[in-house]
């Protein structure tokens, strides 16, 4: 089994930042792909951003120059730096990451949440 633990949410007004990391812990041969994800109320779970073990990145357009993901390998944690806040990017994020017990046997975990609400 692995744990996801999200921290960093809180609530920030317009154009401010705020830093997300997920540290994961647990039985862990590898980590692979990790990511986060939102869902804001009444609306279905959204990628927002996921890097792969080798640091290659992928982001939803609506947080193109706004979002930094990255990962420090040696912690197995993933952060999401998000600068430029909108009252649109209000919803609970997830971390995400799918995990290796042993070689080639792994799944995807879930963290719990964490809620980022921005103010205009």
């Amino acid at each position: 089994q692995v744990q996801l633990v999200e921290s960093g949410g809180g609530s920030v007004q317009a154009g401010g930042s705020l830093r997300l990391s997920c540290a994961a812990s647990g039985s862990i041969f590898r980590a692979n792909l990790m990511g986060w994800y939102r869902q804001a109320p009444g609306k279905q779970c959204e990628l927002v951003a996921i890097i792969t073990s080798g640091g290659n990145t992928n982001y939803a357009d609506s947080v193109k120059g706004r979002f930094i993901i990255s990962r420090d390998n040696a912690k197995n944690t993933v952060y999401l730096q998000m600068n430029s806040l909108k009252p649109e990017d209000t919803a609970v994020y997830y971390c995400n990451g799918n995990f290796w017990h042993s070689f080639g046997h792994g799944m995807d975990y879930w963290g719990k949440g964490t809620l980022v609400t921005v103010s205009s």
